[in-house]
């Protein structure tokens, strides 16, 4: 994907669920999360093993259907095996984005997420990107 359209991605998205989401302050998905919700991004976490608690104050969801909102990208901190399912969740909840974070490649869920109109980010960070790009 070109600079441009990663760019044009993180200009006209306003909604992010954060997939992986940690409580931990070392982990990098909390620091991304707390780094996307001071660009003004509203952001989602999502944690099962978290869900119903507080992160950021933002409350944390088990999965994607649970938000009770539209979601435009869905960020994701998991191992690349496991973003299969995550892919078929954010095609059936309408996202326009799937954003798979640094080290996390899986070529079969980025095929059937374009397949499905998403548009696909792999092995990038929106917090590298961001200044990267000026934004």
């Amino acid at each position: 994907m070109s600079d441009a359209e990663i760019k044009d991605i993180l200009i006209s998205v306003k909604s992010i669920a954060l997939v992986g989401a940690s409580k931990k302050p070392e982990r990098p998905s909390y620091r991304v999360m707390k780094f996307l919700i001071s660009r003004g991004y509203e952001l989602y976490p999502v944690n099962p093993g978290l869900a119903g608690t507080e992160l950021l104050g933002r409350k944390v969801y088990a999965n994607l259907s649970d938000i009770p909102a539209k979601i435009d990208m869905v960020d994701i901190f998991r191992k690349s095996d496991a973003v299969g399912p995550i892919v078929d969740e954010a095609v059936a909840q309408g996202a326009g984005v799937i954003w798979m974070q640094l080290g996390v490649i899986n070529h079969t869920a980025a095929n059937k997420a374009q397949d499905a109109g998403l548009k696909v980010v792999m092995d990038h960070c929106p917090a590298i990107e961001i200044p990267r790009l000026g934004l």
